[in-house]
């Protein structure tokens, strides 16, 4: 919920839709972003709906399932989805994260025949408990990314089972890009893509992709390139970077 008051005086918003109060009492920085935007919905400008797994969120030309909130999962699988997870077996079991991130409120949106996963933050330990005898989500056509792309977040047991398309990493220079995550992701059987909003300098050569598939390239300052995804229910799609000005088509999978 970082950036909330600087959001609201640059783009209209309507309503916000989260996981509850934030539960990470003794952190600083996500105390003040907590009262940050606590202080916006005081305003009474914005409506508020807080979520929890199993609910579909009010949004009218598509479905966007609530798979996580506040800490708790579908119990479920989708529609679809509950086939046997072999890629449970590359990932190490973690101990519970204790920061806000696994309350991360995630969603899997349909829109016709394509699929799109967010997970926002939520961890590894949280990925293994959705994922892991079996896949509770099914396969999907674009993965946004886990927490930046950090190595907390998208272990084999999600990524491999979501099997995605393409990938979209909202990282940083020096926040997100992993190369352990990067590895993860690349190695993924049916990724055709990955396209990153900057080059992550941990990632170094051996930890990017071509300068195509990224929005802002190394140096002194950041051009705020970015990326843009658009969708149709035929289940195609394109992604668009500015930087480049050049836009890739991918035709339906099926």
């Amino acid at each position: 919920m970082g950036g909330v008051p600087q959001l609201v005086a640059r783009i209209p918003v309507g309503t916000f839709i989260d996981h509850g109060e934030n539960r990470e009492t003794t952190n600083g920085p996500t105390v003040q972003v907590s009262e940050a935007y606590q202080q916006v919905l005081g305003t009474g400008k914005f409506k508020r709906i807080t979520v929890k797994p199993g609910d579909v969120l009010p949004i009218q030309g598509m479905r966007a399932s609530v798979v996580s909130s506040d800490g708790a999962l579908i119990d479920k699988p989708l529609p679809g989805a509950g086939a046997e997870n072999s890629g449970c077996k590359n990932s190490e079991p973690r101990p519970a994260d204790q920061t806000e991130n696994p309350r991360s409120l995630g969603t899997l949106i349909t829109f016709g025949k394509l699929k799109l996963l967010d997970l926002g933050d939520l961890t590894w330990d949280k990925e293994m408990e959705l994922m892991c005898p079996r896949n509770k989500l099914g396969k999907i056509d674009i993965y946004i990314v886990s927490h930046h792309g950090w190595f907390q977040s998208s272990s084999p047991a999600l990524v491999y089972g979501i099997d995605p398309r393409v990938a979209i990493m909202d990282n940083g220079a020096k926040k997100g890009g992993t190369p352990s995550t990067w590895d993860i992701i690349k190695a993924s059987p049916g990724l055709e893509d990955l396209w990153q909003l900057h080059f992550s300098e941990e990632g170094g050569a051996a930890h990017n992709p071509a300068a195509p598939f990224i929005a802002n390239l190394s140096g002194p300052e950041d051009a705020a390139n970015y990326l843009k995804l658009t969708a149709s229910t035929d289940g195609s799609f394109e992604v668009f970077n500015s930087r480049t000005n050049k836009a890739k088509h991918y035709a339906p999978s099926h």
